[in-house]
Formats: C-alpha cells, sequence, structure tokens
C-alpha cells in the first residue's frame, strides 16, 4: 500500500504524489477510467446530477483520470482547483468565456500565441467584446488601456514566439486594485519555472499538449484557479464540448511524472544552445530570457525559478534563409507545437501566415527570418553541433 501523503512538498514530489488520495487502487500506476458514463442507484443518482465536477456520473463532466492529472496541477500551480480540457484553446476558451459578456472590455498583449491572438482580435469581438492591445514589455501600458468596462486582463510570459516578459506582480496589482480578472497563460514557463498564483493572478493556463504532457503524444488544456472561477470555467466547459477524453487525462499524468526533470534538462539544453548561437555570425539575435542580453533578463530573474526550453533567433537572410536552415537540420525536426522530449523548430512566417498577416507579424516584431525552437532532451553536444553544422550548411 502506498504511503499517505506529507505535507512538505517539493514540486517534484508534487509531481509524483499529488493524485495518490485520488488513486483508489492499488495499481501504482493508475488504470484508465475508460468510459463515458456511471451506473448508479436512482436515490443517488438525482444527487450527482447536481453535483459540481461530479467525477463518476458522465465524463464530460468529470472523471476519475481527470480528477487526478487536476489534483496533480492544482498542487504544482498552487490553486486551489483545476479543470482540464480537450485542448489548449479549450482552456484558454472556457477561461475568457466564462468570465465575459457583451459589453465587456479586454487588455491584452500585442504578443500571444496565434490562436488566442485570434480569440481575441477576430472572436470575442463578435460577441460584442472589446479588445486592446498593449506593448507587455511596459507595465504602465495595462493601467492606462483599463476602462471603466474592463473586466479582463490577459498575458502570456514568457510570449510565443519572441520571449518577451510581461511582470505578473504589476499587472497582479493592477487587477487587484481595480477589480479586473487576471489570466496568464502559463505554458512556456510551466508551473516549475513560474507560478502566477504566487504573485496575485486569479488563474493560470495552460496548452498542456506541450510540457506538461511532453511527449509529443496528447492534445490537452488545463487551467488552474480559485474554486469559483474553476467551477464558472467548468460550466462553461461542458456545454462547449471541451472535454478530455480519459486516455488523453491518462497521458496528462504520465507526463506529469517527471516533469520537472524534464523541465530542469529543457532549461539547461536551451541556455547553451542560446548562447552558441549569441556567439554566430549568422546569428543576428537570439530571443532568451536567460541570456543577460535579453533586455528583460533582469525581471525574468525575479519571478522565474528557470527560463524555458524555448528560444527564437533572427537569422541573417530573410524568409528563404531561414528555410534552408531548417531544412539543414539532422536532429531537429520542423515541426508544429513545442515543449516534448524532441527538438522541434518552426519558421512563425511560415506557421502563422494563416492567423497572422504579414502586416500583422511586422507589427508584433515577427520577422521573416525568425526560427522559434522547442529545445528537447537530447544531449547539449549533439544538439549544438547539429545546428551548427546547419548554420554553415
Amino acid at each position: 500500500m502506498k504511503k499517505n501523503r506529507t505535507d512538505v512538498r517539493g514540486r517534484q514530489t508534487e509531481a509524483v504524489h499529488a493524485s495518490d488520495p485520488f488513486n483508489t487502487t492499488r495499481a501504482i500506476s493508475p488504470p484508465i477510467w475508460q468510459t463515458t458514463t456511471f451506473h448508479d442507484t436512482p436515490e443517488h443518482f438525482a444527487e450527482i446530477a447536481t453535483d459540481i465536477k461530479p467525477t463518476e456520473y458522465y465524463t464530460r463532466y468529470g472523471n476519475p483520470t481527470h480528477r487526478q492529472v487536476e489534483a496533480t496541477l492544482t498542487a504544482l500551480e498552487g490553486g486551489e482547483a483545476a479543470l482540464v480540457t480537450g485542448s489548449g484553446m479549450g482552456a484558454i476558451f472556457a477561461a475568457t468565456m466564462s468570465l465575459l459578456q457583451s459589453g465587456n472590455h479586454v487588455v491584452a498583449q500585442n504578443n500571444h500565441y496565434a490562436g488566442t491572438t485570434t480569440l481575441l482580435r477576430d472572436i470575442l469581438p463578435r460577441f460584442g467584446i472589446e479588445c486592446t492591445f498593449v506593448d507587455q514589455t511596459r507595465a504602465s501600458d495595462f493601467a492606462a488601456a483599463v476602462r471603466p468596462h474592463t473586466k479582463l486582463i490577459y498575458a502570456e510570459t514568457p510570449t510565443n514566439p519572441l520571449m518577451q516578459i510581461t511582470d505578473l506582480r504589476a499587472i497582479a496589482d493592477l487587477g487587484r486594485r481595480r477589480g479586473i480578472t487576471t489570466i496568464v497563460d502559463n505554458t512556456f514557463a510551466t508551473p516549475i519555472n513560474q507560478r502566477p498564483l504566487e504573485f496575485g493572478i486569479d488563474m493560470v493556463v495552460h496548452s498542456a499538449t506541450k510540457y506538461i504532457g511532453g511527449h509529443h503524444d496528447v492534445t490537452a488544456g488545463a487551467l488552474v484557479s480559485s474554486r469559483e472561477m474553476v467551477e464558472r470555467a467548468w460550466r462553461f466547459a461542458i456545454v462547449a464540448g471541451a472535454t478530455l477524453s480519459p486516455f488523453d487525462g491518462w497521458l496528462l499524468l504520465r507526463g506529469l511524472r517527471t516533469l520537472g526533470l524534464r523541465v530542469e534538462r529543457h532549461n539547461r539544453n536551451a541556455l547553451a544552445l542560446a548562447r552558441f548561437l549569441e556567439g554566430h555570425p549568422k546569428v543576428e539575435r537570439v530571443n532568451y530570457p536567460g541570456l543577460e542580453s535579453h533586455p528583460q533578463h533582469h525581471l525574468a530573474r525575479e519571478q522565474m525559478s528557470g527560463f524555458t526550453g524555448i528560444l527564437s533567433a533572427e537569422l541573417r537572410g530573410g524568409y528563404h534563409e531561414a528555410e534552408r536552415f531548417i531544412r539543414s537540420l539532422k536532429l531537429a525536426a520542423y515541426a508544429a507545437s513545442l515543449g516534448g522530449f524532441e527538438t522541434l523548430v518552426v519558421h512563425p512566417a511560415a506557421m502563422w501566415r494563416l492567423q497572422l498577416s504579414a502586416e500583422r507579424r511586422r507589427e508584433t516584431g515577427i520577422g521573416e527570418s525568425l526560427v522559434r525552437i522547442s529545445v528537447g532532451l537530447e544531449d547539449e553536444r549533439d544538439l549544438i553541433a547539429d545546428f551548427a553544422q546547419a548554420l554553415d550548411e
């Protein structure tokens, strides 16, 4: 029988043991509750049908596998409750729409994941919700953009793909003073490197497809907040159909077990590669908050314990030079997504043509020769050798 939890917890310990109380079996690796529904007695059915997030009623409402993932994420982020969804955008959509209604106003950043930008810029206005976009590197711009009907400040730090940093404490303080809810996308940092709730942020969202899953084999999302805010998001999610399958929930739980170990290696490899690229004559600029040359390096050190496995580099040349460089890589794969065991490289100017026009990319600083690199778990020496030969090619 597994031992009971203790109160003294490191984050890797939480990743391994936070779900123990919710594993009702004797299996070390818990089973997958691969079922859509659960039978019950007539007396209990009416009661459980009105519960909040019941785990043994109907899987769109909850599932024992989901509950274990949510318990682990809650512990890692330091929240009160969590909700898993079928994708990162499912979590973001549930989080925002559970808080907003027609006539509300949102303050967001110029730089966001392209799907988030589409939601804020194109979808929310259809519901009568206005959005103002600001330079996330200047905390004062958030305050200047607030209006009497502002209900949400939405941030992402570090940003995708320029690795800019948002001052978590500043926007949390602003939200608290003005009665505005604050949400932060913590996908790039993970709770191993950064815990926005500790700075006073109201809710954290994740594309759990990335580091939380960590193995390039699951699409999922998650949000962590107070019980009240998670309940509101859950009520929206069950209507929107943003449901995670039990099997994908189990894959997330499996990935979470090694999150701390993986992120530590991602951090180390990314810093080494960033330093190498920064010194290469064919690289114009490297965007990585762990470098002292990063304009917000000191802020990153204040609010992050590690600097993530993501970086981007602006090559000397243009669109075609970036494509040739990526094709010359042998270990790194040219593929969308990030945060998994294998190094992935992508060309944002090519990947986001549908969501972001050329003009919009220029406005946000996404150049034609920018390359985003999700540094994997390979040996540092082999990674640097691969990037060196590709640059020489």
